[in-house]
């Protein structure tokens, strides 16, 4: 079980204790990708729309809070187990949204400050967004730069946040982002939706398409074919009634744990199983673990359905540049599950060091604190097997760090104190409650 600790308000911590498999049935929250994207679609559709399951955390909350401060009416009811809601919103069609009295603060999440800087690219008046200090310190030319060449002007502070955007009439363009992303990907088709003539975006690796199959949802044409994803401007969203699955990048925490820890089994149900975001499934076949996916169904083009991970016999794993997009939110959990008994090398991951937190340069600090073998380099990071001690670790402000020292917790052989634990209300606000439930007597 879990023993939250009294700290100070700056530094709380919990304390997970070690010992014993996890197991059970459960739901996690959401999906975050997926719900920021329905509710920016649904603010500039014509008519309303109503997104069930909409995710629970901060990030998803912060989208939802600058929508609102740009004259968008938006209105929240409970949604049942996960602790989502049902987010009921009135669009206000495309070019629609209205200046806001202040500059829009996105908090923690990137996600919301770079397609929304798509989407004000082409409204026709300024705006500023802002963060927290984490968000501040992360990366904003990689949007930036193509939006600027679809006749956009932004301003930043040496490339990073504050971004102050001063909007105008957008003209299509052809962009080709050196830096596999889904969300400079998404920033520039929903800034195709307000330019004149047809934008397209051709990746150098295939990244997360929920952009792509949510922008069908709500009635809008896209052609995508061979790394090309091609939109054509002036087209009015409509509209839609929908639903978000849960959250598989949450869920990957759980399988991590099932797969490390001899005599576990967790099972995941509603969950999506959007195919550029499952990879990380198989990744851990390959790590050794029993996993079975079974689809139930698919709603506004993503598949959903239900995931079983049960412990198996670990084998080494190595992870290069091309499957690096597909889980680079899930590495830190495949990296928290190596450290428990195999040998796991990731490269071409630099990117993780531009997002909450320095993630490689965290991770390997905090599970080298737990006593990993762990060995970090400029662009990813090696794990081998080794008798986890306990300890402190600090998660720095980042909630998938906090979310893989938990994992490696579970296995080590004494106490493990995870500073900065309230970092998992970015995205998975009873995270801590789960993992009591999964390590209850069968």
């Amino acid at each position: 079980m879990y023993i939250p600790r009294m700290r100070p308000a700056a530094t709380p911590a919990v304390t997970i204790s070690p010992g014993g498999p996890v197991h059970g049935r459960l739901r996690v929250p959401g999906d975050k990708s997926i719900s920021h994207r329905y509710a920016l679609l649904a603010a500039l559709a014509d008519g309303t729309s109503t997104i069930g399951n909409y995710a629970p955390g901060a990030d998803c909350a912060s989208t939802l809070q600058c929508l609102r401060a740009l004259g968008v009416d938006i209105r929240l009811a409970p949604s049942g187990a996960g602790g989502g809601a049902t987010v009921t919103i009135a669009g206000r069609g495309p070019g629609g949204l209205l200046p806001a009295a202040a500059a829009l603060d996105a908090g923690n999440s990137g996600t919301t400050m770079r397609l929304l800087a798509g989407i004000l690219a082409g409204h026709r008046f300024d705006s500023t967004i802002t963060g927290d200090a984490s968000l501040r310190r992360r990366p904003m030319r990689r949007i930036v730069e193509p939006l600027e060449r679809m006749g956009g002007q932004i301003g930043t502070d040496a490339g990073r946040p504050p971004l102050g955007i001063r909007g105008a009439a957008l003209r299509g363009a052809t962009c080709e982002p050196p830096v596999a992303s889904a969300q400079v990907k998404s920033a520039i088709l929903l800034a195709g939706l307000h330019a004149e003539g047809v934008t397209q975006v051709v990746e150098p690796v295939a990244t997360r398409d929920h952009t792509e199959r949510a922008l069908p949802a709500f009635g809008v044409e896209i052609s995508c074919a061979d790394g090309r994803v091609e939109i054509g401007g002036g087209q009015r969203p409509a509209a839609a009634a929908l639903r978000v699955p849960g959250d598989l990048s949450s869920a990957a925490f759980w399988a991590a744990a099932a797969a490390a820890i001899p005599g576990s089994a967790v099972e995941v149900a509603d969950v999506g199983l959007n195919p550029t975001r499952s990879a990380f499934l198989d990744l851990l076949r390959k790590m050794g673990a029993d996993v079975t996916v079974e689809q139930a169904g698919v709603a506004a083009g993503e598949p959903f359905g239900t995931v079983r991970v049960r412990h198996g016999a670990p084998r080494a794993l190595r992870i290069g540049a091309a499957e690096v997009p597909g889980v680079i939110d899930e590495l830190p959990a495949l990296a928290a599950a190596a450290c428990l008994g195999t040998t796991l090398e990731v490269t071409g991951a630099a990117e993780l060091r531009a997002k909450e937190s320095d993630r490689i340069a965290v991770l390997a600090g905090g599970l080298r604190a737990l006593g990993a073998d762990i060995e970090e380099r400029p662009d990813g990071f090696t794990v081998r097997p080794a008798t986890l001690t306990g300890g402190v670790v600090d998660a720095a402000g980042d909630h998938r760090m906090a979310m893989a020292f938990a994992v490696a917790a579970l296995g080590a052989g004494g106490p493990t104190t995870i500073t900065g634990h309230e970092a998992v209300a970015v995205s998975y606000p009873d995270f801590f409650e789960a993992l009591e439930s999964l390590r209850q007597p069968a």
